[in-house]
């Protein structure tokens, strides 16, 4: 039996699809479409009583599971073990205390949704109201979302991945925050990112990556450049539109 993940397209979900091909770990995938930008009515099945994605299902322990971040603990320890026939060594993609990189794994596994997605979102929500340039919430929120960037490309200016020299899970929970996100705002550039850009055109050249967006969201354009797209799916009324595809 195999994991089966509740994709809904445009979404964190992203993440565990890409996890999984990087592990080589089997899985089933059931795709949802939005409807039009939230999470349709379809995930709403047992066990995930929130509605949202990413969501799985493991019928080899009978666990169900929602939250990226928890889903992508939870695999990387069960293909520790070897029971989900996933690659073990160096393709673990995780940390143990002691080891180095440690410390950087576990702080941008977490600072991914604790800080950086926080920010992106605090200021795509302020872009979906009509603000003066010189309001203090929109210059707080501005502020805040270019200090996260900063912080992330200055981690990138002294290492190759998130973790150091090794491609770990923390760049697999980063990354969909960089990218796929600005779908929904901020419409934020990175020129000035240099580092971040640079990273984003490795992660590209993951074939693992490249298998995953091409399972989970195949019609998607892919930001993974400077710019963002021109409109948001929020402005042009969802996935309908063709502001997301290639």
């Amino acid at each position: 039996m195999v994991l089966t993940i509740h994709h809904m397209g445009i979404s964190q979900s992203e993440r565990i699809i890409w996890l999984c091909e990087e592990l080589g770990i089997e899985y089933k995938l059931i795709k949802h479409v939005r409807d039009p930008v939230l999470a349709p009515t379809s995930l709403k099945i047992n066990g995930n009583d929130t509605g949202k994605a990413p969501f799985i299902e493991d019928p080899e322990s009978g666990i169900t599971l929602a939250e990226s971040g928890a889903i992508v603990e939870y695999i990387l320890a069960r293909n520790a073990t070897g029971e989900l026939g996933g690659y073990l060594g160096e393709k673990k993609l995780a940390k143990k205390y002691g080891e180095k990189g440690y410390v950087d794994y576990i702080y941008w596994f977490h600072y991914a949704n604790a800080g950086l997605q926080p920010a992106m979102m605090g200021s795509m929500f302020l872009d979906l109201v009509s603000l003066d340039n010189d309001d203090r919430t929109k210059t707080w929120a501005d502020q805040r979302l270019h200090a996260t960037l900063k912080h992330v490309d200055d981690r990138l200016a002294e290492a190759k991945w998130l973790a150091g020299d090794d491609f770990t899970a923390a760049d697999i929970m980063v990354v969909y925050s960089l990218t796929t996100q600005r779908y929904f705002g901020p419409k934020v550039s990175y020129k000035g990112y240099a580092n971040i850009v640079r990273f984003l055109g490795d992660v590209k050249e993951r074939p693992a990556y490249g298998r995953a967006m091409e399972k989970g969201d195949p019609e998607m354009r892919l930001l993974l450049g400077e710019e963002p797209p021109v409109k948001t799916l929020v402005e042009a009324g969802g996935v309908g539109s063709d502001v997301w595809k290639k």
